[in-house]
Order: structure tokens, then C-alpha cells, then sequence
């Protein structure tokens, strides 16, 4: 494809060369370029990819895009752009036959609730015999099959690698391609080529701040999503930030579909009734009202399942479909997933990693357990004083909400494990809780086992569905699941 068609929709200045030359291929990684490429020189945050063009030119690239004036010395084009991001999502989706054109691209962002939120989805729509590709935090598939992919980018991948995955959909035949849509793809114009149909917001915490710096700046992250969208916006109206959400975005093309449970919704759910291990309510929309019932317990699920709804409503499946989509889930991988049970206790597994996912969780179990709530939980967060109170208001939450809290290492990358401890440890005191500082955090997982009694239940929270530990800069092997499963049987 010629580099000129690649670029056609953008504003660009040429440096040098011929905008007509031919193009093969794309890369912001130079240790992937080939010959006749594209190479885009993205500035990161720790590397710079202007650094790396001549090792590019060497490799074959044929074609640079940077975002500042630079003098190159070889026979190669170099097209200066505002934002090297924003410009190689354009490119990327081009180079691809602007995929998302042939999808029904539903995006769901939030801070808490998004991957249970996508497979509700996925399930519904595969109640209606739809091929369904799925884009989030757990992976990307297509049906139950995984997608191979190069991104190594939590929840949403790269424009370049995501505008691939689309084509891939396309070309094996999906219809909806439901993707979980972070605040950092958003920001970073990962998603800035991508057409969606179908925008949901599920509900707004503190997280991530380290790249935000306010809630401020947050929101108007997660709100970019609900400009990109053509026919449906989906919003929770029992989230403060949702209700801001739905006012700043009514006058958008896309229609406005609210739901919730205790404030006016076009989805509402009424006879909530919760159990150990499932929540049943009735769902009212304006085609008439269902019984539900969602396998995974608490009220986040009711929400994150009244999301699914919203959407399908939107989709035009019908109620006996929903229902049966809802029910057919039986679990999530580190969702509140027990991963050990047997007469004497119960161990579950939760992503939980900010104050309002950890009191979820612990206010949904503390109902059904007899005995005592133990907790082994760490806390990752911006260093120093940015982070400083996501991890004193986790500590709150599990001196409140928890009979021991074991606070351990999450992932701590470069930070001293000792001092995050020390500041978790101090507010769960703080409040009025008993706990253990143990920085190894198998050991943890080991020590909470060790004192747990008849009915007890034990949650290991923050990390659910990973299965790895980022220690310094190295990462190491973490599958909780398959630790825990292999301290009780002895190994």
C-alpha cells in the first residue's frame, strides 16, 4: 500500500523523501521491521522511539513517521505529524481495510466491572448464535478459542496490534467484537481509528492516577470513549460519575440507555435477592421484564449484568436469550473465583485492586461466611504521595470489612514492598483491624491458610486472573489458583 494512502486523512508535513513509496508493513517496535516498512517513532514513557529510527533504516524500513523535526541521513521518507500515536492508529486501521467498518464494535470502559461485564456479553450474544470475539483483560478470543496476538499491553493493546486483531475477526467470520477499553488506551489514542457501535460505562474509582494525576483527568479519559460511538451509549445511573457522564453526552448522536437500581433507568432491576453463590432479580426494560439470575454473587454482578442487558437490549435480542446468556455463565477466571473449597474452609480468588472493587467483594462474602473473613491482599500504586492514598483507603477497607488482613506485596516493581506495607498496614490498624505484614506473598497465601479454621473463608485479593508478580524489574511466575491448590495438597 502506498504510504501516501496510509496518511491521506492525516495532517502531515514532509521532511524529506516521496510520499508515493510503498509500504509492507508497520512497526513502533524496531526489532520488528522488515524491509519496505513503516517505521512509526512513538515517544513513550521510558523510551523514545526517535531514538531507534536508524536502527530501523537498517532493518529495512523504507518510510519514517516522527512527531519533531529531525534530520535523517539515507534514502528513506520522513512525514512529521502532530501525534505519532494518533497518526498510526489512522495508519494502522487503513493498512488493515479499516476493519471495525465491518464489526459490531461494542467497548466497555470503567474502572471495576469491565471483563465480567464482556463476558455477560459475550454469552448473551452467543445465545443468538453470533460468533463473538472478545478483546480484554483475561486475552483476546474468538469464541472459545484463543487469538494469537504480539500485544503484551494489559486490556487494550496497541493500535497497530489491535487494528490487526480486527482484521483477523473479520476475516474468521465474528460479527461483535465486544472489547474492554482502558483509560490508558483512550488517553494514548490506542482506539482513536476504531468505529464503535456500542459504548458502556460501568462506574468510576480511584485508579491509575499515576497517569492522570486527578479524578478529574480520569473521567475525561474514560469519557473520550462515548465521542467515538454511532449508535448506543450505555451508562450507569447509580454511579456519581455516571450521571455526569450521562449529562455531558446527551446531546452525542449515539442514543442514551441507562441502567441501574436505585435511580430512574431505561434498565432497572427490582427483587434482588442474594446467596452464597448467586444472586437472582427481575430485570424491567421497556420490551417487558425477565427473572435473572447471575452465578457469580453480590450486587457488582447485578450491575455488571444490567450492563450486559442494557446492551443487548440495544442489540435487539430477546428477553428469554438475556436470561439464558446471564445464567450460562458459571464463573470468571479471578473473579471471585474459588479456587479451593472442602468441609473446613473456602479460598477464593479476586481481582479486586482499589478500595471500592476490595469492599465489594468483602461486603459480598461477609454474609455467608460463619467463621472469620481472612484477607491477604497488597496494594500497587503510583510511588510516594500520589499513591499514597489509594493504598491508606484499602487499608481502611480491610480493617473494616475484614477479621485479619495479611497485607503483602501486589506488584511492587520498583517500590520498597517494606514501606507499601508499612503505610497498608498502619490504616487497616487505623481501623480498627488485626493484621500481618508478610512481603513474600506466597508465603502470605501460606501463613493465611495455616491459621484458618473450620468455616473460615479466605480471599486472596488483587491480582485474580494474572499469573504472574513484577518484582523490581523482573517478572517472576504467580498463578494463585495453582498455589494454593498446591499447598493443600502438600506439595
Amino acid at each position: 500500500m502506498l504510504l501516501a494512502s496510509l496518511v491521506e486523512h492525516l495532517e502531515y508535513t514532509t521532511l524529506q523523501g516521496d510520499s508515493n513509496t510503498n509500504i509492507s508493513s508497520i512497526a513502533f517496535d524496531s526489532r520488528e521491521v522488515v524491509p519496505n516498512a513503516l517505521f512509526v517513532a512513538i515517544s513513550g514513557f521510558t523510551v523514545d522511539g526517535h531514538t531507534f529510527i536508524e536502527r530501523a533504516i537498517e532493518l529495512g524500513a523504507t518510510a519514517i513517521l516522527v512527531e519533531r523535526d529531525i534530520v535523517i541521513d539515507a534514502p528513506v521518507t520522513v512525514l512529521k505529524v502532530a501525534d505519532t500515536r494518533y497518526a498510526m492508529a489512522h495508519a494502522s486501521a487503513r493498512f488493515y481495510n479499516n476493519p471495525t467498518e465491518k464489526l459490531n464494535l461494542i467497548g466497555i470502559t470503567g474502572t471495576n466491572g469491565k471483563t465480567s461485564t464482556t463476558y455477560f456479553i459475550k454469552s448473551i450474544l452467543e445465545q443468538s448464535k453470533r460468533t463473538v470475539g472478545v478483546i480484554g483483560t483475561i486475552g483476546a478470543m474468538v469464541g472459545n478459542q484463543s487469538l494469537k496476538t504480539k500485544s503484551t499491553t494489559p486490556t487494550t493493546p496497541e493500535s497497530l496490534h489491535l487494528q490487526h486483531m480486527f482484521a483477523d475477526m473479520v476475516d474468521t467470520g465474528v460479527h461483535d467484537c465486544v472489547m474492554e477499553v482502558s483509560s490508558h488506551a483512550l488517553s494514548l489514542q490506542r482506539t482513536a481509528a476504531s468505529r464503535f457501535k456500542s459504548g458502556i460505562f460501568t462506574n468510576l474509582t480511584p485508579d491509575h492516577l499515576e497517569l492522570h494525576n486527578t479524578m478529574e483527568e480520569y473521567f475525561e479519559a474514560k469519557a473520550m470513549l462515548f465521542d467515538l460511538t454511532t449508535d448506543y451509549n450505555i451508562v450507569n445511573m447509580d454511579d456519581e460519575y455516571g450521571r455526569r457522564l450521562a449529562t455531558k453526552i446527551a446531546s452525542n448522536p449515539a442514543k442514551l440507555v441507562t441502567y441501574g437500581i436505585e435511580n430512574d433507568a431505561t434498565i432497572r432491576a427490582a427483587d434482588i435477592r442474594q446467596f452464597a453463590d448467586y444472586t437472582s432479580y427481575v430485570v424491567h426494560t421497556p420490551t417487558g421484564s425477565v427473572a435473572i439470575q447471575t452465578n457469580l454473587p453480590g450486587i457488582i454482578y447485578v450491575y455488571n449484568s444490567l450492563a450486559a442487558i442494557a446492551c443487548a437490549y440495544c442489540n435487539g435480542i430477546n428477553l428469554d436469550q438475556i436470561s439464558a446468556g446471564i445464567r450460562a455463565v458459571k464463573s470468571i477466571k479471578g473473579r471471585l473465583e474459588v479456587v479451593y473449597q472442602d468441609e473446613e474452609r473456602k479460598i477464593i480468588v479476586d481481582f479486586a485492586h482499589t478500595e471500592d472493587s476490595l469492599e465489594k467483594a468483602l461486603s459480598t462474602l461477609r454474609p455467608f461466611t460463619k467463621g472469620r473473613l481472612i484477607l491477604v491482599f497488597g496494594v500497587y500504586a503510583a510511588p510516594g504521595k500520589l499513591g499514597s492514598g489509594k493504598r491508606q483507603a484499602m487499608g481502611t477497607i480491610a480493617g473494616q470489612y475484614s477479621d485479619i488482613a495479611i497485607v503483602t506485596s501486589d506488584n511492587p516493581k520498583d517500590q520498597d514492598p517494606d514501606a507499601i506495607i508499612a503505610e497498608v498496614s498502619a490504616a487497616v490498624q487505623a481501623a480498627g483491624g488485626m493484621h500481618r505484614g508478610i512481603v513474600d506473598r506466597r508465603e502470605a497465601i501460606q501463613y493465611a491458610i495455616d491459621i484458618s479454621e473450620r468455616d473460615d473463608v479466605i480471599l486472596i485479593a488483587g491480582k485474580g486472573h494474572e499469573t504472574s508478580q513484577v518484582i523490581g524489574k523482573t517478572e517472576i511466575p504467580f498463578n494463585e489458583a495453582e498455589i494454593v491448590n498446591d499447598i493443600m495438597s502438600g506439595k
